[in-house]
């Protein structure tokens, strides 16, 4: 896995997105699991909430941080397609490796990145990216022992699945019959029908003094006060759902979508229609914020806040939703 986490504090369907000069073991390991049977690809179809097509201003009116091209704003287009309102449970993600024998990349590879307020014992873990303390290289830290060994997801079934690397998010839409959203598609959904918002819900982070997603409160990264309730992920159903029902669109974890980093869609006189980022790359484009986002550090839990991860990355704090075409 990568060792570069600066941007991370922070299928089908017809979609295209391999790389053909990215010969990857772990590309194939994803593309060689079984498909789940209809039945079962059905009943995870039907939990899908529409978000309706149509044309919306994607990016930013100005970066805060300008490496991470997500603005001016431009006009896009998306058909209408179907979004999950959750990211991928610990629940899901077991039934997923119980019905295929999946192993993750951090299972293959022996070890994730925790973020060191969750170690009982940081001192234990000394091996940090470089300039990135917080993060801990944890052996034995994977989906099912997030917070290194001794830890288990038993008591945290409806939390996001997390140490899910972009081709474990693809493992599961092999084996689901779903993919992942591009990021237009993912921005689309976020807005939630709103016009030029920074949150999902509107342009105040707090509305009426309550917190409306789950980021990181004191001083980053040495104190943690919790005061939303959380030292680190929520349950994927906290906080209210935004105006197309889907819930936690920002903060709590980083959500993986299909398209390679690069620029956005290019503004012009006509909007861009369907838009899959650019065609080829190095790293995958994550959305949304984490529970680690902190307006001293990583001020990127906005509706049109973006990174960037290489794809066989892993971290406590990085999960998926899926999509299916409408």
């Amino acid at each position: 896995m990568t060792d570069d986490l600066s941007s991370c504090c922070h299928l089908g369907e017809g979609c295209d997105p391999y790389n053909p000069l990215q010969g990857s073991d772990h590309l194939a390991v994803a593309m060689a699991v079984a498909p789940a049977p209809d039945t079962v690809r059905a009943e995870l179809r039907v939990g899908l909430r529409l978000v309706p097509g149509g044309i919306f201003e994607m990016g930013a009116r100005k970066s805060t941080f300008p490496a991470d091209m997500d603005s001016p704003r431009r006009k896009v287009r998306v058909d209408d397609f179907l979004m999950a309102p959750y990211t991928v449970t610990n629940t899901d993600y077991a039934r997923f490796i119980a019905e295929t024998g999946y192993r993750t990349v951090a299972e293959r590879e022996g070890w994730s990145y925790v973020f060191h307020l969750l170690l009982d014992d940081p001192a234990a873990f000394p091996v940090s990216p470089p300039g990135l303390p917080w993060w801990r290289q944890v052996h034995g830290a994977f989906w099912g022992s997030p917070d290194g060994p001794g830890s288990t997801v038993e008591d945290r079934p409806d939390f996001p699945v997390v140490h899910v690397s972009w081709y474990d998010a693809l493992a599961y839409c092999v084996w689901s019959g779903l993919r992942l959203p591009t990021e237009a598609e993912w921005e689309r959904a976020a807005r939630g029908g709103l016009k030029a918002a920074k949150f999902p819900w509107g342009n105040t982070m707090r509305p009426d003094g309550a917190f409306a997603m789950n980021t990181f409160q004191g001083e980053f990264p040495r104190t943690n006060t919790a005061e939303d309730g959380y030292h680190g992920t929520a349950p994927v159903h906290a906080y209210a759902p935004n105006g197309y029902g889907l819930y936690n669109m920002t903060g709590n974890v980083w959500e993986w979508v299909q398209d390679w980093f690069g620029p956005l869609p290019p503004a012009g006189r006509l909007p861009a229609v369907n838009p899959t980022g650019a065609r080829t790359g190095v790293a995958r484009v994550q959305r949304g914020g984490s529970y680690l986002c902190h307006d001293s550090y990583c001020d990127r839990y906005h509706v049109h806040s973006r990174t960037q991860n290489e794809p066989d990355s892993s971290t406590g704090n990085i999960g998926f939703r899926v999509a299916a075409s409408g």
